[in-house]
């Protein structure tokens, strides 16, 4: 099996600078995984901050982002996992989500977790088809 390291403009460079040992995109077997993308500024690599909703849509914009480097689309995932620091964010980011998969979503699961080493709520990770 050929594993491909997928390079993602501004976003990897980011997760080097931050020293986290991890490849944001990786791609084989005919798929492509895409590791949690918290609310990152896809133009400055800066963490977004406001409320869920706003932490959501970049965190989407974001997994968009990723998707794209690897040559693939919304409409190429086949699971999606949000991890939220507050199961009480639930309604909140469905409204978020639904506005990106407003018809036939992939299949997902939420899972709420304590807390992240970094100031974000929302991290969002996705396995598509290549």
């Amino acid at each position: 099996m050929k594993r491909e390291i997928i390079e993602v403009p501004v976003l990897s460079e980011t997760a080097r600078k931050l020293g986290v040992p991890l490849s944001l995109v990786t791609k084989g077997q005919g798929l492509v995984f895409v590791s949690g993308a918290p609310p990152l500024d896809i133009n400055t690599g800066a963490l977004v901050k406001g409320d869920i909703e706003v932490q959501t849509e970049a965190s989407l914009t974001a997994l968009k982002h990723c998707l794209a480097a690897a040559g693939a689309s919304p409409e190429n995932i086949l699971m999606v996992r949000v991890y939220a620091a507050n199961a009480g964010f639930y309604g909140a980011i469905n409204r978020v989500y639904a506005r990106h998969f407003p018809k036939d979503p992939p299949a997902r699961t939420f899972v709420p977790v304590a807390s992240w080493p970094m100031e974000f709520d929302i991290e969002i990770e996705a396995v598509a088809v290549a």
